[in-house]
């Protein structure tokens, strides 16, 4: 592809999407081992970002609602062109690479990284994109195994990278979608939409409110930094991957629960089917049913909340997510418990609760900025000496979605 093309290209892509700003030092470490790699310059940078969810959790593959909020963590590639239909990765932070031809794209079992790097060219090429051979570098900060989304980072800012490549263009909406195909039937995790819409079209300083049926996004101001408030994901130490705990099954049981209620996905049942369903309903199916439908109804409160810049009542919703998410949905771990009654207890945290899947991962907490530091001694130091655990906090601030510029 000539530069002018390949110009051009970037131009069509990029429409509406922000530049990238300045290199930072992690970028230029990017370029430099790309450099170094494949021994020429990069032709382009996408990033996108992380996410941590507010509130809407196992809801999302229900057809229901969830809040996330894209974080100022990242996974960014640098790309360029290749030969032919040859395809050459290099995975900066694990220094491994991966190689393999458009014609044969095949799933590695227990792949990692290379499984959702694959699957991105696999669902492009099988969406009818030209993607052309490319090579890329890929790093990132995004905690992984942590429950922030760093694969549908990756996904996202890999597909970004291939189309703008490519000269395609690819609406952000679409190119979510497409991610979620890769993860879903290349990778082989039954997740929903969110984690991708969320890297994919994010705004800063708003949350995005999501119908997971109907697609639609609404975009929800945060009142944070007026309250000067900021949101503290705690990772764990309890790491997970999703095809390794219980969340496809948690999928099938609420599949499960929505043949006995009549109804095509657990969101479409009410209070009432669930009471009257409950006599022939296994007391296990009725409990996941049971959260669904409350979590849905948790997160028009949520969102209210937010526009109203009312965040006693948001705190007070994170705290009952938790506890369904724990006692119906039987997601959580005592790790991620002992994390939460901790922050429950510390002044000066609004509200807490775990986030994303489950089974270990990381917590979301609101803390007013002035307690950070008793955050930090009052919730992360008792829970390493209880646990043994090296917990690692990370004050967010919210971000924008994929990116793509020149280098």
């Amino acid at each position: 592809m000539g530069v002018l093309r390949l110009a051009q290209s970037l131009a069509r892509v990029g429409r509406g999407l922000p530049i990238l700003a300045a290199m930072s030092a992690s970028r230029e470490r990017l370029l430099s081992a790309f450099r170094k790699e494949f021994g020429r310059q990069p032709a382009l940078v996408a990033e996108a970002p992380g996410r941590i969810n507010l509130i809407g959790e196992h809801t999302d593959y229900n057809d229901g609602l969830v809040l996330p909020v894209a974080i100022d963590r990242t996974v960014a590639v640098a790309a360029a062109p290749g030969d032919g239909r040859y395809l050459r990765v290099l995975a900066l932070d694990y220094n491994e690479r991966d190689e393999f031809t458009l014609d044969d794209i095949a799933c590695i079992r227990n792949g990692g990284w290379r499984s959702y790097v694959r699957g991105v060219f696999w669902a492009l090429q099988d969406a009818g994109c030209e993607i052309p051979g490319a090579d890329l570098a890929i790093t990132g900060d995004v905690p992984q195994g942590a429950g922030l989304s760093s694969s549908a980072a990756l996904e996202v800012a890999v597909a970004g990278a291939l189309t703008a490549l490519s000269g395609r263009e690819v609406a952000r909406r679409d190119l979510a979608l497409l991610c979620r195909r890769a993860e879903n039937d290349f990778a082989g995790v039954q997740s929903g939409i969110m984690d991708q819409f969320a890297a994919a079209l994010s705004q800063p300083a708003q949350a995005l409110f999501i119908d997971c049926r109907s697609l639609e996004v609404e975009y929800v101001p945060l009142p944070l930094e007026q309250e000067a408030v900021d949101i503290v994901a705690v990772d764990s130490g309890v790491a997970r991957r999703l095809g390794d705990t219980p969340y496809n099954e948690r999928r099938r049981e609420c599949a499960e629960a929505a043949k006995f209620l009549a109804v095509a996905s657990v969101t479409d049942a009410n209070w009432e089917m669930l009471a009257a369903a409950r006599p022939s309903l296994p007391e296990r199916l009725f409990r996941r049913a049971r959260h669904v439908i409350s979590e849905n109804k948790r997160v028009r409160e949520a969102a209210d909340s937010l526009r109203r810049a009312d965040l006693t009542t948001l705190g007070a919703l994170l705290r009952a997510s938790h506890e369904s998410l724990r006692d119906d949905f039987e997601v959580s771990t005592p790790e991620l418990d002992l994390l939460v009654e901790l922050a429950w207890s510390t002044e000066g945290v609004i509200g807490a609760r775990l986030t994303g899947a489950g089974f270990g991962g990381c917590t979301v907490n609101l803390v007013h900025r002035a307690a950070l530091s008793r955050f930090d001694r009052d919730v992360l130091l008792p829970y390493r000496e209880q646990t043994g655990l090296s917990a690692a906090s990370y004050a967010c601030r919210p971000a924008a979605g994929l990116t793509v510029g020149h280098v």
